[in-house]
């Protein structure tokens, strides 16, 4: 395999503080640059893997969220989704960003979908990888339960709860539900994968919670058909957020769609990015950046 870009790392200053990126990638090539939010938990560390190898065609900026890895957290005890995308909008500004193609997953999903509703001029092609559309009952369900605030313990034993926290979503979902009904086929990851991610979100344990429960609260059956950009809807088959694809799929009629094996092997990586670069570089959709 040709060797992966260098991934770097810096910050982008905003009014609330600062924003924590890695970037990797040529700057002077055709393509605009690729804007990629991480799921919850952890950072944009978790998606290192896969934007290496998508900035082999392109620069590829991948910020912390509000409240993760290393970014600043929002103001307030329960930041709307709003602050989140205000907060990374400006973070463009400052990075010179004036237009992008967006990536997004679960919870960076949601803030990428509401940038492209807000700002469809800053944004020319939009993926979506893996996306929930929980019912009422559910979204209670999981703001009740998921992402409870974690308070530090003199005695260490949050340190615990997190590593238990990050280990249970792949065992089950949602991760709270222990019992064989709601158990994953996928597996656990390597011990030192387990510990980057643990790492990541140890390092913003007070504030993890606040983009997770601002993206459950996030109404997307309401704000998906809003979204104007060309858009491919994408989901790996091992993904617990498979189940919602297709109707995710029907309130955006217009958007293509894929599953996707993931990134477990090296066979299935390439598939996975061949999909996207497929979508972002077909005929007629490649602009020189602005």
């Amino acid at each position: 395999m040709t060797a992966l870009p260098v991934i770097r790392r810096g910050f982008a200053d905003i009014r609330a503080g600062q924003v924590h990126y890695r970037r990797a990638g040529a700057a002077g090539t055709a393509a605009l640059p690729l804007v990629m939010f991480h799921p919850s938990p952890g950072s944009s560390k978790m998606l290192e893997p896969l934007m290496a190898r998508l900035a082999a065609t392109r620069p590829v900026i991948a910020p912390d969220t509000l409240g993760n890895g290393d970014s600043c957290a929002p103001a307030g005890d329960a930041p709307a989704l709003d602050v989140f995308v205000a907060a990374h909008v400006e973070a463009f500004d400052a990075l010179g960003l004036p237009r992008v193609d967006l990536y997004g997953s679960h919870t960076g999903g949601n803030i990428a979908v509401e940038i492209a509703i807000r700002h469809p001029q800053r944004v020319r092609r939009l993926i979506l990888d893996g996306l929930s559309l929980y019912a009422a009952d559910e979204r209670a369900d999981m703001l009740a339960h998921y992402a409870p605030a974690v308070t530090p313990s003199p005695d260490g034993s949050h340190l615990l709860w997190i590593w238990n926290f990050v280990r249970d979503a792949y065992l089950f979902w949602p991760w709270y539900r222990r019992d064989a009904a709601h158990r994953r086929d996928v597996g656990l990851p390597s011990a030192d994968a387990l510990h980057d991610k643990f790492v990541e979100v140890a390092k913003a344990a007070r504030t993890y919670h606040l983009s997770y429960r601002a993206a459950i609260a996030y109404r997307k059956e309401e704000r998906l058909p809003l979204v104007t950009v060309p858009t491919l809807l994408t989901c790996a088959r091992t993904d617990m957020l498979l189940r919602y694809l297709d109707q995710v799929a029907a309130l955006m009629p217009c958007a293509s769609c894929a599953i996707t094996p993931g990134l477990s092997t090296e066979a299935d990586a390439q598939q996975t990015v061949a999909r996207m670069l497929d979508f972002l570089d077909a005929p007629g959709r490649r602009e020189a950046a602005a």
